[in-house]
């Protein structure tokens, strides 16, 4: 049975899912990467803001003070609202991966069928052809021996013409016909 086209098809369908589970878990592993990247930007824009009021206490700043105190308030502001937007990132990207995985498994296994229908084919061939190797050795000796048979009566009526023949006692072979046996056989 030769690999069927449906199977090939079958694999190339496998691999496109496969490779559109990556691309679709690399675009939410980059998401959730800028998402984290914007969380730690904030709590550095969150620590600028209290070194700011702590700069602003020692020189009786009060304009920087409220900068200060409005950097913290907003960067606290910010990393609330990136929190659970970074957990639902998180969440895509483990089912992403899961569904990854899922095709990744799909198309292996199509994978591993069609190159086991194909050892088996390579097996099936080679067994045909031996056995056209062992029919043709096996008629190649038939028909030696067959040449051989015909050949022998032919021998033995010579045999019997020749006056210095002896007649064959019965159920032995005479020297050229047990040679003739070890050919045939």
């Amino acid at each position: 049975m030769a690999v069927s086209r449906a199977l090939r098809r079958l694999l190339r369908i496998r691999d496109l899912e496969e490779e559109q589970r990556r691309l679709a878990l690399e675009s939410a592993l980059g998401e959730l990467g800028r998402l984290e990247h914007a969380l730690t930007a904030t709590n550095e824009r969150g620590r600028r803001g209290r070194r700011l009021v702590e700069e602003s206490a020692r020189t009786d700043q009060l304009p920087d003070r409220l900068a200060g105190l409005e950097e913290t308030r907003s960067a606290l502001c910010h990393a609330d609202a990136l929190g659970p937007r970074i957990e639902a990132a998180g969440d895509d990207v483990t089912a992403l991966r899961r569904e990854f995985i899922a095709k990744r498994v799909e198309r292996r296994q199509a994978e591993t069928l069609i190159k086991e229908t194909e050892a088996e084919e390579a097996i099936a061939a080679s067994r045909r052809s031996q056995q056209a190797l062992d029919d043709w050795y096996g008629s190649r000796l038939y028909r030696e021996g067959a040449e051989a048979e015909s050949a022998a009566p032919a021998l033995a009526q010579s045999a019997s013409q020749s006056p210095s023949a002896s007649a064959p006692i019965p159920g032995e072979m005479g020297a050229r016909g047990a040679r003739l046996e070890r050919e045939s056989t």
